[in-house]
């Protein structure tokens, strides 16, 4: 079985493929700039997590708050601004719509988003980075199976 971390970032992949503006255009990486012909497109991936004991004893129940980074790029001439809104909408509509991750989540919360832009290269480029908290529960002694 896979670290309940995957599991999670693996159903919110699902959960924003399919979105009006960014499609299928969903990765699982952040090693890799998103090619011109992969936008406007998605980026999503772990940024870090907090472990916190719920109870004492063996087995103990944890309460984690895993950090997932949804990026957003475009790329054009006019209108960033509003191109990210919209897929923003669209993310938003779609996560929390899913509160739960198909189970694997006691709660999901947008928390923060940035915006930058670059005009570096043939056209500018402008990108966005949502922060969405994941609260979900395992025991410590089984780190793949939610509770």
């Amino acid at each position: 079985m896979a670290h309940a971390r995957k599991t999670i970032r693996d159903r919110i992949v699902t959960d924003l493929t399919g979105l009006a503006t960014t499609g299928s255009r969903v990765y699982r990486s952040r090693v890799y700039p998103l090619a011109e012909a992969k936008l406007p497109g998605l980026a999503v991936y772990t940024l870090s997590e907090q472990i916190d004991y719920a109870t004492i004893g063996a087995s103990r129940l944890q309460q984690r708050v895993l950090s997932v980074v949804v990026e957003i790029y475009v790329k054009g001439t006019s209108n960033y601004d509003d191109q990210l809104d919209q897929i923003s909408l669209e993310i938003e509509d779609a996560l929390y719509a899913d509160l739960t991750l198909d189970g694997h989540a006691k709660d999901l919360q947008i928390t923060r988003f940035e915006a930058d832009f670059t005009g570096e290269g043939d056209q500018p480029l402008a990108f966005a980075r949502m922060a969405v908290d994941v609260i979900y529960h395992t025991s410590e002694n089984d780190p793949e199976t939610t509770l």
